[in-house]
């Protein structure tokens, strides 16, 4: 009876674990900044790759200390809890090292050291499989300082990706939805519904990402899903965006410039934009470019720079806290990006230290249940033009992994009803 209850307990014991087994993002310390995670593009966004090409990480360390900084590699399952594999089955070589990539700034009026990490590398001679991998940094004390999501992708399955407008009448002025084909070549699927889950991302954010769709019926092979609000995401409007690469004069989205410490840039204040109609304003979907005019290298002479966001009130929005929200910062909301409301200006504002570049940001809130509303301060509008990125996970049976077999990409540039 004994030997029983103690086996109830270990269970008991183990079901937060199981629970709370998905993992999250760590995002770093106010030294830490402008984390520039990608592949084969330019724009710093989430990485999805192709298996065999590299990855690149970049980032800054504004306290002068020219720390030494660890990488660590490790594979998930497609619901971000940890695989059950082996480091030596999915690693070509060896983690844990050091980054020996680094320079110092030049010409700066802030100091930093930039960091750079590419793999495959001498030690990290690459990834062996598909799949769902965090990239965590480390410390000299083995601290954790910050981590970040990619994707590896295999080219087994044909995902084509159409954008449309919401069946339901009650939000047809405001919401995208995705309808997917996938056809595999080369392969055969076992039981789909068991063995096929996808991930719907929008703008590289995977905060409001849709996973788990399974396909509604098949057509020969091919696998069709045309859900309505299961696959919906809000539209959004464009994004608001300023370039200060050069920081000593006012530039597109900046109204004027000071130079204390380090340069400020004084950004044209917004306006709600929920309330008024849809204009078109082409943006990077939430991204951001380091550039600099005067520079070769942008990574190690760009400046760091105080910019300052303003926003005029609106009742819509009086009770909730707003914030500055973009891929700057991996879609992080924290104090940082949080506006306060001054009086003497009658409008929300807030400095957020930036390296010099070219920057995507709109406003956002949150409500008293710590709710995110994208669209209280900018709107949703169907017409807006998204990104959407749809990643196709395949654990055959008996596999000890969830390989990604296909990637899917679109645009709502051209939405149909």
């Amino acid at each position: 009876m004994s030997k029983k209850i103690c086996n109830v307990f270990v269970i008991y014991l183990l079901i937060p674990y199981f629970i709370q087994g998905q993992i999250k993002e760590v995002n770093p310390p106010e030294y830490i900044k402008t984390i520039a995670f990608k592949s084969n593009t330019p724009e710093s966004q989430l990485p999805i790759l192709k298996l065999g090409e590299y990855l690149v990480l970049e980032f800054d360390a504004l306290n002068g200390y020219e720390e030494d900084f660890y990488y660590k590699i490790e594979h998930y399952n497609f619901d971000w809890t940890p695989s059950i594999l082996a480091k030596s089955e999915y690693l070509d070589g060896f983690d844990n090292q050091r980054i020996r990539n680094y320079e110092n700034s030049i010409n700066t009026y802030q100091i930093y050291s930039n960091y750079k990490l590419t793999i495959p590398n001498e030690q990290t001679r690459g990834l062996k499989v598909s799949g769902n991998y965090l990239l965590s940094i480390f410390n000299s004390y083995d601290e954790l300082i910050f981590s970040r999501k990619f994707m590896i992708y295999e080219n087994k399955s044909n995902v084509g990706v159409t954008i449309k407008r919401t069946r339901d009448i009650k939000h047809i002025e405001d919401k995208q939805r995705v309808e997917i084909v996938i056809s595999p070549t080369g392969m055969q699927f076992n039981n789909p519904m068991q063995t096929i889950n996808t991930l719907i991302v929008q703008n590289n954010n995977l905060n409001t990402a849709i996973t788990n769709l399974k396909p509604q019926y098949t057509i020969g092979n091919q696998l069709i899903y045309k859900y309505d609000k299961e696959s919906s995401f809000w539209g959004g409007n464009e994004y608001l965006f300023f370039e200060n690469k050069d920081i000593r004069a006012a530039n597109t989205g900046v109204q004027g410039v000071d130079l204390k410490d380090l340069y400020h840039s004084y950004l044209f204040t917004n306006y709600p934009r929920f309330n008024r109609v849809y204009t078109y304003n082409p943006d990077i979907n939430g991204n951001y470019l380091i550039t600099n005019i005067d520079a070769d290298n942008a990574s190690i002479e760009s400046d760091y720079v105080w910019v300052f966001f303003s926003l005029l009130p609106n009742d819509a929005y009086k009770d909730k806290s707003i914030h500055v929200y973009g891929n700057f910062n991996n879609y992080a909301i924290d104090e940082s990006t949080k506006l306060h409301y001054n009086e003497s200006y009658n409008h929300y504002e807030q400095a957020i230290l930036l390296k010099q570049g070219f920057y995507n940001y709109k406003f956002v809130t949150i409500d008293q249940n710590g709710v995110l509303d994208e669209g209280a301060v900018c709107g949703n509008f169907y017409q807006t033009e998204n990104n959407y990125k749809v990643v196709v996970y395949y654990r055959d049976l008996g596999a000890r992994y969830d390989q990604i077999i296909g990637l899917g990409e679109g645009s709502s540039v051209n939405i149909s009803n």
